[in-house]
């Protein structure tokens, strides 16, 4: 009983991940805060999301990727496998600058898989042991550190150290996820621009739009790092 009591409720989580949660929560309020801003701004070009994302591809040269409306709130994503280019209904119709940038960004990783981008193919790669380990690292270990309080000893110890060595891949995914979405963010300023999409003095509301999603992913990557270090101190850190 006591080591379902230490899983359902234990005072240490919130000391390592409880200010990871917070920076997150604080990140989503920033984004939704800057679209919000920038959503009720049209831009000059008066381009909707969808027209600026196949402007850009058309200018570089991708012929191949599709662009299709998704029924998500800022659920826009770029899908490699199929080589399509999925926007939110406020973006893919919007008028906004929100919608340019954030169609911009999008494209942004359409132009990484085109010139193989490093960074973009080993991130992919993760993508299957990442989602993996998101699902059942918790469950290795704590089946393990149950194992090993009840006589499981070696096995379950084992058991532990390999949930915590599989959560380690969805740290390694965010930290390269880092630089992928940076990437993205800066291609898609330079390109809004160059086009002619958005002007010198539009860019520093789409800048502020695409740097507030891009702490979005600095506070996961912070979060997934602190809940590793609390896997860890469960498996390594009570037995000491």
């Amino acid at each position: 009983m006591d080591v379902l009591a230490m899983f359902i409720f234990d005072p240490m989580y919130f000391v390592f991940v409880g200010p990871a949660i917070l920076l997150a929560l604080w990140a989503q309020m920033k984004v939704k805060s800057a679209y919000a801003k920038a959503g009720r701004i049209r831009s000059r070009s008066g381009l909707t999301g969808a027209e600026t994302a196949q402007r850009i591809l058309n200018a570089q040269g991708i012929n191949d990727v599709a662009i299709e409306p998704v029924k998500s709130f800022l659920g826009d994503h770029y899908d490699p496998r199929q080589k399509v280019l999925r926007l939110s209904p406020e973006v893919y119709n919007g008028r906004s600058l929100a919608s340019a940038g954030i169609a911009a960004h999008e494209v942004g990783h359409a132009i990484q898989d085109a010139t193989a981008y490093g960074p973009l193919a080993i991130r992919n790669g993760l993508v299957p042991t990442a989602s993996i380990g998101t699902q059942f690292s918790f469950v290795l270990i704590f089946v393990g550190v149950l194992m090993s309080s009840f006589g499981g000893g070696t096995f379950g110890r084992l058991l532990a150290a390999a949930g915590l060595g599989l959560f380690g891949v969805v740290v390694l995914f965010q930290l390269v996820n880092l630089p992928v979405e940076f990437n993205a963010s800066s291609r898609a300023r330079a390109i809004l621009v160059d086009q002619g999409i958005v002007t010198a003095s539009e860019e520093p509301v789409v800048a502020k739009v695409l740097s507030a999603a891009a702490m979005t992913y600095v506070a996961a990557t912070i979060t997934a790092i602190m809940t590793m270090l609390y896997y860890a101190y469960l498996v390594f850190g009570r037995r000491h």
